[in-house]
């Protein structure tokens, strides 16, 4: 299956001589030079696939291009060279109704600024995309209903945004772009203005929608936790480069450098790590008495496992075996070694 989105030595780079210097060095950016020539470099060659259904979680400290990957993707912003294919096309060579088409077709794009229409109420806000695109008023209002009751609103459809806390304007946002029922999500920090508890709900809320809705998302985050939360995978930016993509538990057992290291050694990683991280082979000496699945993490099996003082059985999805723990590697992980 072809990935949904995919980008190919993609550079976004600000200033008059972005494209003569790109140019004249065959591609090889050297930020520090080209910030001497007036240039600033938001994303540097990067290159990667994002797959049907999949959350690419893209996180990185402030300027680090995480933001400026998103818009160029979306085409917000203009790339500066590099080839961004949706669903097989060059949207970088798209004319501007054919833009447009694509944004309403298929693209959601929630931001930090929640950008509530002040005037409206939640229904309104909700029903508004869909009128945009010509949809009849009893249908905007009736799809908008589905909305504010799959994001938890229901009772609050004729508030004004001045009526609500933060955390249900920010979901007022959510479900005002899932009313025109994208096939790829964007979010850039969507929930980083929100205290930590209501940031949690709605994590917890976005994990529960992405369960029944599927999309493919890039998820924008400068937040290491709220990346392993929520994300199959984790690109990790530093200075425009894509420094590691990978899945959450390698990029914490393996990281490819000391950039990426840093933000990992102070991750618990009992609260990261699967039991097929650091599972052994099949073993027949293993306890029969009962098993564990690969999928499970290892914080919430750890006292199970501990409990029992034998080999265990692993089992995949199909209750196959596929492998064993030992009470052991648990204690390695929880307390080092």
């Amino acid at each position: 299956m072809s990935p949904t989105i995919s980008c190919t030595s993609v550079y976004k780079i600000f200033g008059d001589n972005a494209q003569k210097l790109l140019s004249e060095n065959k591609g090889k950016v050297d930020a520090a030079k080209f910030q001497e020539a007036g240039c600033i470099v938001g994303v540097n060659d990067a290159s990667f696939d994002v797959n049907k259904g999949e959350m690419l979680v893209v996180m990185g400290l402030s300027g680090s291009g995480k933001s400026t990957l998103l818009r160029c993707i979306s085409r917000l912003t203009e790339a500066t060279a590099g080839k961004i294919l949706v669903d097989g096309e060059d949207i970088c060579l798209m004319n501007n109704k054919q833009l447009i088409d694509l944004r309403r077709e298929k693209m959601g794009m929630v931001f930090q600024n929640f950008a509530l229409l002040p005037h409206k109420t939640v229904l309104e806000n909700i029903a508004f995309p869909l009128q945009v695109k010509g949809v009849t008023t009893d249908n905007s209002i009736q799809k908008a209903l589905e909305m504010v009751e799959l994001v938890g609103l229901k009772g609050r459809e004729n508030y004004f945004p001045r009526e609500l806390s933060g955390g249900q304007q920010q979901r007022v946002g959510i479900a005002r772009s899932l009313a025109v029922e994208p096939d790829i999500w964007f979010l850039d920090e969507p929930f980083s203005a929100l205290d930590p508890l209501i940031r949690k709900e709605m994590q917890d809320e976005f994990l529960r929608l992405q369960s029944v809705l599927n999309k493919t998302i890039m998820f924008v985050t400068h937040d290491f936790d709220e990346a392993l939360r929520l994300a199959d995978r984790i690109a990790i930016m530093k200075d425009g480069i894509i420094e590691q993509l990978d899945k959450p538990d390698n990029i914490v057992l393996n990281p490819a450098t000391d950039y990426v290291k840093r933000f990992t050694e102070d991750v618990p990683r009992e609260k990261v790590l699967k039991i097929e991280s650091i599972m052994d082979g099949v073993d027949p000496n293993a306890s029969s008495d009962f098993a564990i699945s690969k999928n499970e993490i290892i914080e919430t099996v750890a006292e199970k496992i501990l409990n029992s003082k034998e080999i265990i059985k692993v089992t995949d999805e199909n209750s196959n075996i596929v492998g064993s723990i030992n009470p052991s590697k648990v204690i390695k992980v929880l307390f080092g070694g």
